[in-house]
Protein backbone atom coordinates (compact mmCIF):
# COMPACT_ATOMS: atom_id res chain seq x y z
CA UNK A 1 0.00 0.00 0.00
CA UNK A 2 0.86 3.70 -0.73
CA UNK A 3 1.79 5.68 2.01
CA UNK A 4 -0.65 8.86 0.07
CA UNK A 5 -3.13 6.75 -0.54
CA UNK A 6 -4.95 3.15 0.21
CA UNK A 7 -6.70 1.96 -2.69
CA UNK A 8 -10.56 1.42 -2.56
CA UNK A 9 -10.34 -2.25 -2.56
CA UNK A 10 -8.00 -2.28 -0.11
CA UNK A 11 -10.04 -0.22 2.09
CA UNK A 12 -12.90 -2.66 1.30
CA UNK A 13 -10.13 -5.46 2.91
CA UNK A 14 -9.55 -3.33 5.82
CA UNK A 15 -13.28 -3.60 6.44
CA UNK A 16 -13.02 -7.13 6.47
CA UNK A 17 -10.18 -7.52 8.52
CA UNK A 18 -12.35 -5.81 11.14
CA UNK A 19 -15.22 -7.43 10.83
CA UNK A 20 -15.95 -11.06 11.24
CA UNK A 21 -18.42 -12.02 8.21
CA UNK A 22 -19.34 -15.56 8.97
CA UNK A 23 -22.44 -14.94 10.85
CA UNK A 24 -25.64 -13.79 9.83
CA UNK A 25 -24.64 -10.39 10.81
CA UNK A 26 -21.34 -9.44 10.46
CA UNK A 27 -20.33 -8.86 13.48
CA UNK A 28 -17.07 -6.17 14.87
CA UNK A 29 -13.92 -7.33 16.13
CA UNK A 30 -11.60 -5.97 18.24
CA UNK A 31 -8.05 -4.39 17.59
CA UNK A 32 -5.10 -5.92 19.99
CA UNK A 33 -1.58 -5.57 19.56
CA UNK A 34 -1.99 -4.62 15.98
CA UNK A 35 -4.36 -7.35 14.95
CA UNK A 36 -8.06 -7.41 14.33
CA UNK A 37 -9.12 -10.11 16.60
CA UNK A 38 -12.32 -12.09 17.23
CA UNK A 39 -14.11 -11.28 20.72
CA UNK A 40 -15.78 -14.81 22.43
CA UNK A 41 -18.31 -12.22 23.68
CA UNK A 42 -21.65 -13.93 23.98
CA UNK A 43 -23.62 -10.44 24.50
CA UNK A 44 -23.80 -8.45 21.63
CA UNK A 45 -24.95 -4.90 20.44
CA UNK A 46 -26.88 -3.98 17.12
CA UNK A 47 -25.61 -1.66 15.27
CA UNK A 48 -28.17 0.24 13.09
CA UNK A 49 -28.60 2.11 9.85
CA UNK A 50 -29.78 5.04 10.92
CA UNK A 51 -31.43 5.56 7.36
CA UNK A 52 -33.07 2.38 7.36
CA UNK A 53 -32.81 0.81 10.78
CA UNK A 54 -31.36 -2.08 8.86
CA UNK A 55 -28.69 -4.13 10.96
CA UNK A 56 -25.18 -3.00 9.72
CA UNK A 57 -23.08 -5.62 11.91
CA UNK A 58 -22.82 -6.36 15.49
CA UNK A 59 -20.53 -4.88 18.46
CA UNK A 60 -19.15 -7.08 21.07
CA UNK A 61 -19.33 -6.62 24.95
CA UNK A 62 -15.78 -7.75 25.59
CA UNK A 63 -15.10 -10.08 28.34
CA UNK A 64 -12.65 -8.93 31.30
CA UNK A 65 -9.51 -11.59 29.90
CA UNK A 66 -10.08 -9.48 26.31
CA UNK A 67 -10.19 -5.86 28.07
CA UNK A 68 -7.88 -6.95 30.40
CA UNK A 69 -5.48 -8.44 27.18
CA UNK A 70 -5.76 -5.25 25.53
CA UNK A 71 -3.95 -3.11 29.00
CA UNK A 72 -1.29 -6.05 28.85
CA UNK A 73 -0.69 -5.25 25.54
CA UNK A 74 -0.72 -1.56 25.70
CA UNK A 75 1.70 -2.36 28.77
CA UNK A 76 4.30 -3.96 27.34
CA UNK A 77 4.18 -1.27 24.04
CA UNK A 78 4.43 1.48 26.94
CA UNK A 79 8.29 0.25 27.70
CA UNK A 80 9.84 0.38 24.28
CA UNK A 81 6.99 3.12 22.93
CA UNK A 82 7.97 5.87 25.71
CA UNK A 83 11.64 4.83 24.95
CA UNK A 84 11.23 5.38 21.72
CA UNK A 85 13.07 8.62 20.32
CA UNK A 86 10.68 11.74 19.91
CA UNK A 87 11.70 12.23 16.36
CA UNK A 88 10.62 8.49 15.83
CA UNK A 89 7.09 9.44 17.01
CA UNK A 90 6.84 12.81 15.14
CA UNK A 91 7.70 10.64 11.81
CA UNK A 92 4.80 8.09 12.59
CA UNK A 93 2.67 11.02 12.88
CA UNK A 94 3.86 12.74 9.67
CA UNK A 95 2.80 9.51 7.81
CA UNK A 96 -0.73 9.10 9.82
CA UNK A 97 -1.88 12.47 8.60
CA UNK A 98 -0.51 11.58 4.75
CA UNK A 99 -2.92 8.63 5.11
CA UNK A 100 -5.59 9.76 6.09
CA UNK A 101 -5.65 12.67 4.39
CA UNK A 102 -5.66 10.28 1.16
CA UNK A 103 -8.77 8.24 2.17
CA UNK A 104 -10.68 10.82 4.06
CA UNK A 105 -13.72 10.19 1.50
CA UNK A 106 -13.55 6.65 2.31
CA UNK A 107 -13.81 7.17 6.13
CA UNK A 108 -16.52 9.86 5.22
CA UNK A 109 -18.61 6.73 3.77
CA UNK A 110 -18.18 4.14 7.00
CA UNK A 111 -19.28 7.35 8.96
CA UNK A 112 -22.32 7.93 7.00
CA UNK A 113 -23.12 4.27 6.87
CA UNK A 114 -22.73 3.75 10.49
CA UNK A 115 -23.53 7.41 11.82
CA UNK A 116 -26.02 8.69 9.86
CA UNK A 117 -24.51 12.29 9.02
CA UNK A 118 -24.24 12.96 5.35
CA UNK A 119 -20.94 12.67 3.43
CA UNK A 120 -19.84 16.48 3.45
CA UNK A 121 -20.50 16.77 7.14
CA UNK A 122 -18.47 13.52 7.81
CA UNK A 123 -15.54 14.49 5.72
CA UNK A 124 -15.65 17.74 7.87
CA UNK A 125 -15.47 15.14 10.92
CA UNK A 126 -12.59 13.58 9.41
CA UNK A 127 -10.73 16.92 8.42
CA UNK A 128 -11.00 18.25 12.18
CA UNK A 129 -9.36 15.49 13.81
CA UNK A 130 -6.90 15.18 10.82
CA UNK A 131 -6.05 18.78 11.94
CA UNK A 132 -4.99 17.55 15.47
CA UNK A 133 -2.37 14.81 14.22
CA UNK A 134 -0.87 17.43 12.18
CA UNK A 135 -0.76 19.76 15.02
CA UNK A 136 1.30 16.43 17.18
CA UNK A 137 4.21 16.76 14.11
CA UNK A 138 5.28 19.50 15.75
CA UNK A 139 5.74 17.60 19.13
CA UNK A 140 9.35 18.50 19.18
CA UNK A 141 8.40 22.18 20.02
CA UNK A 142 4.90 20.98 22.16
CA UNK A 143 6.75 18.79 24.68
CA UNK A 144 9.62 20.97 25.62
CA UNK A 145 10.76 21.41 29.34
CA UNK A 146 11.91 24.25 31.09
CA UNK A 147 15.75 25.11 32.62
CA UNK A 148 16.65 27.82 34.88
CA UNK A 149 20.95 27.93 35.26
CA UNK A 150 22.65 29.30 37.94
CA UNK A 151 19.45 28.96 40.28
CA UNK A 152 22.09 29.24 43.32
CA UNK A 153 25.81 28.94 43.22
CA UNK A 154 26.84 26.07 41.31
CA UNK A 155 22.91 24.49 41.26
CA UNK A 156 21.18 24.28 37.95
CA UNK A 157 16.96 23.22 37.71
CA UNK A 158 16.01 21.97 34.88
CA UNK A 159 12.31 20.05 34.19
CA UNK A 160 11.42 17.99 31.30
CA UNK A 161 7.86 16.15 30.47
CA UNK A 162 7.47 12.22 30.45
CA UNK A 163 4.58 10.14 29.25
CA UNK A 164 2.23 9.03 31.70
CA UNK A 165 1.94 5.22 30.84
CA UNK A 166 -1.53 3.60 29.52
CA UNK A 167 -4.10 5.94 28.43
CA UNK A 168 -8.10 5.16 27.80
CA UNK A 169 -10.10 6.92 25.58
CA UNK A 170 -13.97 6.86 25.70
CA UNK A 171 -15.57 8.28 22.17
CA UNK A 172 -19.16 9.27 21.75
CA UNK A 173 -21.41 8.58 18.54
CA UNK A 174 -21.83 12.16 17.25
CA UNK A 175 -18.06 11.89 15.86
CA UNK A 176 -16.93 9.19 15.28
CA UNK A 177 -13.78 9.90 13.71
CA UNK A 178 -12.73 13.47 15.12
CA UNK A 179 -12.97 12.06 18.66
CA UNK A 180 -10.54 9.26 18.46
CA UNK A 181 -8.44 11.76 16.92
CA UNK A 182 -8.58 14.25 19.60
CA UNK A 183 -7.40 11.47 22.16
CA UNK A 184 -5.08 8.57 20.74
CA UNK A 185 -2.62 10.91 18.47
CA UNK A 186 -1.85 13.09 21.65
CA UNK A 187 -1.59 10.28 24.32
CA UNK A 188 1.04 8.23 21.54
CA UNK A 189 2.89 11.15 20.50
CA UNK A 190 3.89 11.88 23.88
CA UNK A 191 4.77 8.52 24.40
CA UNK A 192 1.75 6.99 26.14
CA UNK A 193 0.05 3.98 24.79
CA UNK A 194 -4.13 4.14 24.38
CA UNK A 195 -6.99 1.97 24.72
CA UNK A 196 -9.98 3.65 23.04
CA UNK A 197 -13.02 2.39 23.44
CA UNK A 198 -15.42 3.67 20.83
CA UNK A 199 -19.22 4.32 20.59
CA UNK A 200 -20.78 0.60 20.16
CA UNK A 201 -23.02 2.58 17.58
CA UNK A 202 -20.47 3.18 15.09
CA UNK A 203 -16.77 1.96 15.69
CA UNK A 204 -16.08 1.27 12.12
CA UNK A 205 -13.75 4.39 11.94
CA UNK A 206 -12.01 3.96 14.95
CA UNK A 207 -10.93 0.66 13.25
CA UNK A 208 -10.24 2.01 9.72
CA UNK A 209 -7.72 4.83 11.73
CA UNK A 210 -5.95 2.17 13.06
CA UNK A 211 -5.15 -0.02 10.42
CA UNK A 212 -3.68 3.31 8.64
CA UNK A 213 -1.48 3.72 12.00
CA UNK A 214 -0.30 0.10 11.33
CA UNK A 215 0.56 1.37 7.66
CA UNK A 216 2.21 4.75 9.40
CA UNK A 217 4.65 2.40 11.44
CA UNK A 218 2.98 2.17 14.44
CA UNK A 219 4.11 -0.76 16.56
CA UNK A 220 1.72 -3.28 17.53
CA UNK A 221 0.09 -2.51 21.28
CA UNK A 222 0.35 1.21 21.09
CA UNK A 223 -3.68 1.31 20.75
CA UNK A 224 -5.57 -1.28 21.07
CA UNK A 225 -9.78 -1.02 20.67
CA UNK A 226 -12.17 -3.02 22.78
CA UNK A 227 -15.52 -2.71 22.93
CA UNK A 228 -18.41 -2.47 24.90
CA UNK A 229 -20.88 -0.68 27.28
CA UNK A 230 -21.37 -0.42 30.94
CA UNK A 231 -18.87 -2.96 32.11
CA UNK A 232 -16.35 -1.68 29.27
CA UNK A 233 -16.80 1.78 31.19
CA UNK A 234 -16.31 0.62 34.71
CA UNK A 235 -13.48 -1.79 33.52
CA UNK A 236 -11.88 1.58 32.17
CA UNK A 237 -12.20 3.61 35.36
CA UNK A 238 -11.31 1.08 37.94
CA UNK A 239 -8.26 -0.77 35.95
CA UNK A 240 -4.99 -0.22 38.00
CA UNK A 241 -2.87 0.33 35.53
CA UNK A 242 -4.44 2.72 32.96
CA UNK A 243 -3.71 6.21 34.28
CA UNK A 244 -5.89 8.74 32.36
CA UNK A 245 -9.25 8.72 30.74
CA UNK A 246 -10.49 11.05 28.14
CA UNK A 247 -13.97 11.32 27.53
CA UNK A 248 -16.70 13.05 25.21
CA UNK A 249 -20.21 12.54 25.68
CA UNK A 250 -23.58 13.03 27.55
CA UNK A 251 -23.89 14.61 31.13
CA UNK A 252 -24.83 11.55 33.04
CA UNK A 253 -21.79 9.26 31.36
CA UNK A 254 -19.24 12.36 31.70
CA UNK A 255 -19.98 12.64 35.76
CA UNK A 256 -20.11 8.90 36.11
CA UNK A 257 -16.53 8.62 34.38
CA UNK A 258 -15.13 11.84 35.96
CA UNK A 259 -15.96 10.51 39.63
CA UNK A 260 -15.20 6.98 39.21
CA UNK A 261 -11.83 7.28 37.43
CA UNK A 262 -10.90 10.19 40.52
CA UNK A 263 -11.61 8.37 43.03
CA UNK A 264 -9.31 5.28 41.52
CA UNK A 265 -6.16 8.19 41.55
CA UNK A 266 -6.48 9.04 37.38
CA UNK A 267 -6.60 11.39 36.04
CA UNK A 268 -9.94 12.55 33.81
CA UNK A 269 -10.73 15.07 31.32
CA UNK A 270 -14.79 15.01 30.63
CA UNK A 271 -16.51 16.73 28.22
CA UNK A 272 -20.25 17.03 28.47
CA UNK A 273 -23.65 18.60 27.59
CA UNK A 274 -24.06 21.71 26.61
CA UNK A 275 -26.92 24.60 25.87
CA UNK A 276 -25.08 26.50 22.91
CA UNK A 277 -26.89 30.28 22.91
CA UNK A 278 -26.47 32.33 19.82
CA UNK A 279 -27.05 36.29 20.13
CA UNK A 280 -28.44 38.08 17.11
CA UNK A 281 -28.04 41.75 17.75
CA UNK A 282 -30.41 43.89 15.23
CA UNK A 283 -27.17 45.98 13.80
CA UNK A 284 -26.10 41.76 12.39
CA UNK A 285 -25.71 41.44 8.93
CA UNK A 286 -29.16 39.91 8.29
CA UNK A 287 -28.51 37.52 5.76
CA UNK A 288 -24.93 36.14 6.77
CA UNK A 289 -26.24 35.58 10.49
CA UNK A 290 -29.80 33.79 9.68
CA UNK A 291 -27.95 31.32 7.39
CA UNK A 292 -25.48 30.98 9.68
CA UNK A 293 -27.50 30.25 12.24
CA UNK A 294 -29.67 27.54 10.27
CA UNK A 295 -26.33 25.94 9.52
CA UNK A 296 -25.09 25.98 13.14
CA UNK A 297 -28.41 24.42 14.49
CA UNK A 298 -29.61 22.01 12.09
CA UNK A 299 -26.20 20.61 10.90
CA UNK A 300 -25.45 17.41 11.75
CA UNK A 301 -28.96 16.85 12.35
CA UNK A 302 -28.06 19.37 15.91
CA UNK A 303 -26.25 16.21 17.08
CA UNK A 304 -22.97 18.27 17.64
CA UNK A 305 -22.03 19.54 21.17
CA UNK A 306 -21.39 22.68 19.74
CA UNK A 307 -24.29 23.64 17.83
CA UNK A 308 -26.02 26.31 18.13
CA UNK A 309 -29.28 24.93 20.23
CA UNK A 310 -30.75 27.86 21.00
CA UNK A 311 -31.09 31.58 19.57
CA UNK A 312 -31.64 34.95 21.40
CA UNK A 313 -32.82 37.66 19.23
CA UNK A 314 -32.33 41.09 20.70
CA UNK A 315 -34.56 43.91 20.64
CA UNK A 316 -35.26 44.77 17.09
CA UNK A 317 -33.57 41.84 16.01
CA UNK A 318 -37.01 39.07 16.78
CA UNK A 319 -38.56 40.12 13.64
CA UNK A 320 -35.83 38.02 11.65
CA UNK A 321 -37.53 35.03 12.96
CA UNK A 322 -39.79 34.70 10.19
CA UNK A 323 -37.16 34.96 8.03
CA UNK A 324 -34.74 31.97 9.90
CA UNK A 325 -37.95 29.47 9.73
CA UNK A 326 -38.29 30.56 5.84
CA UNK A 327 -34.23 29.06 5.49
CA UNK A 328 -34.63 26.33 8.16
CA UNK A 329 -37.60 25.17 5.45
CA UNK A 330 -35.62 25.13 2.69
CA UNK A 331 -33.06 22.57 4.07
CA UNK A 332 -33.06 18.79 2.68
CA UNK A 333 -33.67 16.35 4.67
CA UNK A 334 -33.15 12.65 4.07
CA UNK A 335 -30.17 9.90 4.02
CA UNK A 336 -26.88 11.41 4.38
CA UNK A 337 -25.50 9.33 1.36
CA UNK A 338 -28.05 11.05 -1.29
CA UNK A 339 -26.71 14.23 -3.00
CA UNK A 340 -27.93 17.60 -1.93
CA UNK A 341 -29.15 16.25 1.63
CA UNK A 342 -28.46 18.78 4.47
CA UNK A 343 -29.90 17.06 7.43
CA UNK A 344 -29.46 13.23 7.93
CA UNK A 345 -31.42 10.74 10.66
CA UNK A 346 -30.68 11.44 13.97
CA UNK A 347 -28.93 8.39 15.65
CA UNK A 348 -31.42 6.03 16.85
CA UNK A 349 -35.04 5.52 17.64
CA UNK A 350 -34.89 6.64 20.80
CA UNK A 351 -32.72 9.22 20.30
CA UNK A 352 -35.50 10.19 18.31
CA UNK A 353 -38.38 9.71 20.77
CA UNK A 354 -36.57 12.00 23.35
CA UNK A 355 -36.60 14.72 20.87
CA UNK A 356 -39.94 14.60 20.53
CA UNK A 357 -41.51 14.32 23.97
CA UNK A 358 -38.60 16.98 24.67
CA UNK A 359 -40.44 19.21 21.58
CA UNK A 360 -43.79 18.12 23.09
CA UNK A 361 -43.11 19.13 26.36
CA UNK A 362 -42.46 23.10 25.14
CA UNK A 363 -45.44 22.88 23.16
CA UNK A 364 -47.53 22.07 26.61
CA UNK A 365 -45.61 24.63 28.42
CA UNK A 366 -46.52 27.59 26.13
CA UNK A 367 -43.78 27.28 23.09
CA UNK A 368 -45.24 27.46 19.94
CA UNK A 369 -44.07 25.16 16.69
CA UNK A 370 -43.76 27.80 14.05
CA UNK A 371 -41.55 24.92 12.12
CA UNK A 372 -42.72 21.27 12.67
CA UNK A 373 -40.36 18.78 11.52
CA UNK A 374 -41.89 16.19 13.75
CA UNK A 375 -43.80 14.05 11.27
CA UNK A 376 -41.53 14.37 8.12
CA UNK A 377 -41.41 11.41 5.82
CA UNK A 378 -38.69 10.36 3.50
CA UNK A 379 -39.74 8.28 0.40
CA UNK A 380 -38.03 4.62 0.68
CA UNK A 381 -36.90 5.21 3.97
CA UNK A 382 -40.13 4.95 5.77
CA UNK A 383 -38.12 3.05 8.80
CA UNK A 384 -35.10 5.89 9.33
CA UNK A 385 -34.66 8.34 12.78
CA UNK A 386 -35.68 11.23 10.76
CA UNK A 387 -36.85 14.22 12.34
CA UNK A 388 -37.05 18.02 9.93
CA UNK A 389 -35.31 21.13 11.19
CA UNK A 390 -38.02 22.27 13.89
CA UNK A 391 -38.82 25.78 15.33
CA UNK A 392 -40.06 26.65 19.03
CA UNK A 393 -40.66 30.05 19.79
CA UNK A 394 -41.55 31.41 22.46
CA UNK A 395 -39.76 29.73 24.45
CA UNK A 396 -38.66 30.37 28.74
CA UNK A 397 -35.81 29.74 30.64
CA UNK A 398 -37.99 27.83 32.83
CA UNK A 399 -38.98 25.38 29.80
CA UNK A 400 -38.14 21.72 30.32
CA UNK A 401 -36.88 22.34 26.42
CA UNK A 402 -34.70 25.32 27.09
CA UNK A 403 -33.07 23.32 30.92
CA UNK A 404 -32.67 19.99 28.74
CA UNK A 405 -29.84 19.39 25.82
CA UNK A 406 -32.02 18.03 23.25
CA UNK A 407 -29.43 16.86 20.79
CA UNK A 408 -31.19 16.95 17.22
CA UNK A 409 -32.47 19.41 14.69
CA UNK A 410 -34.37 21.52 17.09
CA UNK A 411 -33.92 25.36 17.88
CA UNK A 412 -35.47 26.61 20.75
CA UNK A 413 -35.55 30.22 20.11
CA UNK A 414 -35.79 33.23 23.19
CA UNK A 415 -35.82 36.87 22.84
CA UNK A 416 -34.72 40.01 25.08
CA UNK A 417 -34.52 43.44 25.55
CA UNK A 418 -31.17 44.16 25.70
CA UNK A 419 -27.79 42.50 25.85
CA UNK A 420 -27.50 42.67 29.18
CA UNK A 421 -30.27 40.49 29.14
CA UNK A 422 -29.35 37.98 27.18
CA UNK A 423 -25.79 38.07 29.15
CA UNK A 424 -27.45 37.69 32.29
CA UNK A 425 -29.94 34.28 30.64
CA UNK A 426 -26.38 32.60 29.14
CA UNK A 427 -24.91 33.29 32.65
CA UNK A 428 -27.69 31.59 35.00
CA UNK A 429 -27.45 28.68 32.22
CA UNK A 430 -25.49 25.68 33.39
CA UNK A 431 -23.60 24.68 30.80
CA UNK A 432 -20.35 26.72 29.59
CA UNK A 433 -19.34 24.87 26.29
CA UNK A 434 -19.76 27.72 23.69
CA UNK A 435 -22.01 30.93 22.77
CA UNK A 436 -21.49 33.50 19.68
CA UNK A 437 -22.89 36.79 19.23
CA UNK A 438 -23.47 38.25 15.57
CA UNK A 439 -22.77 41.87 15.31
CA UNK A 440 -21.64 44.51 13.27
CA UNK A 441 -20.66 46.65 16.66
CA UNK A 442 -17.29 46.15 17.78
CA UNK A 443 -17.75 48.11 21.43
CA UNK A 444 -20.90 45.39 21.35
CA UNK A 445 -18.77 42.19 20.57
CA UNK A 446 -15.95 43.42 23.19
CA UNK A 447 -18.73 43.78 25.95
CA UNK A 448 -20.28 40.54 25.70
CA UNK A 449 -16.91 38.75 25.11
CA UNK A 450 -15.74 40.17 28.70
CA UNK A 451 -19.00 39.28 30.63
CA UNK A 452 -20.30 36.22 28.90
CA UNK A 453 -19.59 33.10 30.97
CA UNK A 454 -18.54 30.29 28.30
CA UNK A 455 -15.81 28.33 27.24
CA UNK A 456 -15.28 29.42 23.92
CA UNK A 457 -17.09 32.68 22.01
CA UNK A 458 -17.98 33.08 18.38
CA UNK A 459 -17.92 36.67 17.22
CA UNK A 460 -19.73 36.39 14.19
CA UNK A 461 -18.60 32.78 14.09
CA UNK A 462 -21.30 30.46 15.26
CA UNK A 463 -19.64 26.91 16.04
CA UNK A 464 -16.32 28.29 17.73
CA UNK A 465 -14.48 25.18 17.91
CA UNK A 466 -10.79 26.68 18.11
CA UNK A 467 -7.96 24.96 15.76
CA UNK A 468 -5.45 22.39 17.33
CA UNK A 469 -2.88 24.81 18.08
CA UNK A 470 -5.93 25.78 20.79
CA UNK A 471 -7.14 24.26 23.31
CA UNK A 472 -11.11 22.84 23.14
CA UNK A 473 -11.67 24.82 26.24
CA UNK A 474 -15.82 24.63 27.47
CA UNK A 475 -16.68 25.36 31.25
CA UNK A 476 -18.87 24.91 33.84
CA UNK A 477 -21.52 22.26 33.65
CA UNK A 478 -20.01 21.50 29.95
CA UNK A 479 -16.18 19.89 31.77
CA UNK A 480 -15.08 18.25 34.20
CA UNK A 481 -11.35 18.12 34.84
CA UNK A 482 -8.13 20.43 34.91
CA UNK A 483 -6.48 19.94 31.52
CA UNK A 484 -9.20 20.56 28.24
CA UNK A 485 -8.30 18.56 25.31
CA UNK A 486 -5.64 18.91 22.23
CA UNK A 487 -2.71 22.01 22.05
CA UNK A 488 -1.09 23.00 24.94
CA UNK A 489 -3.69 21.67 27.44
CA UNK A 490 -3.83 18.47 25.85
CA UNK A 491 0.12 17.91 25.97
CA UNK A 492 -0.15 19.10 29.29
CA UNK A 493 -2.86 16.37 30.08
CA UNK A 494 -0.84 13.32 28.44
CA UNK A 495 2.74 14.12 30.31
CA UNK A 496 3.95 14.14 33.71
CA UNK A 497 6.87 16.52 34.80
CA UNK A 498 10.54 15.50 36.77
CA UNK A 499 12.23 18.74 37.46
CA UNK A 500 15.90 17.91 38.29
CA UNK A 501 17.64 20.22 40.88
CA UNK A 502 21.79 19.56 40.43
CA UNK A 503 24.80 20.94 42.46
CA UNK A 504 28.07 20.61 40.99
CA UNK A 505 30.88 22.16 42.86
CA UNK A 506 33.34 24.24 40.99
CA UNK A 507 35.93 23.30 43.48
CA UNK A 508 35.00 19.77 42.57
CA UNK A 509 35.96 20.15 39.02
CA UNK A 510 38.58 17.20 37.65
CA UNK A 511 41.98 18.92 37.02
CA UNK A 512 43.03 17.78 34.13
CA UNK A 513 46.51 19.31 33.95
CA UNK A 514 49.16 16.42 33.80
CA UNK A 515 51.10 15.40 37.16
CA UNK A 516 54.89 14.98 36.37
CA UNK A 517 56.22 15.47 40.37
CA UNK A 518 57.04 12.42 41.68
CA UNK A 519 54.22 10.75 44.24
CA UNK A 520 54.78 10.60 47.63
CA UNK A 521 51.52 8.28 48.44
CA UNK A 522 50.65 10.58 50.73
Amino acid sequence: MSLFRIATAEVRNIIKRSYNTTNVAPTVKMFIDGKFVDSTATEWIDLHDPATNEIVTRVPKCTQDEMNAAVESSKRAFKTWSQTSILTRQQVMFKLQQIIRANMSEIAKNITKEQGKTLVDAEGDVLRGLQVVEHMCSITSLQLGETLPNIAKDMDTYSYTLPLGVTAGITPFNFPAMIPLWMFPVSITCGNTSIIKPSERDPGATLLLCEMLNEAGCPPGVVNVIHGAHDAVNFICDHPDIRAISFVGSDQAGKYIYERGCRNGKRVQSNMGAKNHGIIMSDANKNATLNQLAGAAFGAAGQRCMALSTAVFVGEAREWIPDLVERAAALKVGPGDKPGVDVGPVISPQSKKRILDLVQSGVEEGAKIVLDGRDIKIEGYDKGNFVGPTILVDVKPSMKCYKEEIFGPVLVVLTADTLDDAIEMINKNPYGNGTAIFTTNGATARKFVNEVDAGQIGVNVPIPVPLPMFSFTGSRGSFWGSEHFYGKQGIKFYTQTKTVTQLWRETDVTHTQAAVAMPTMK
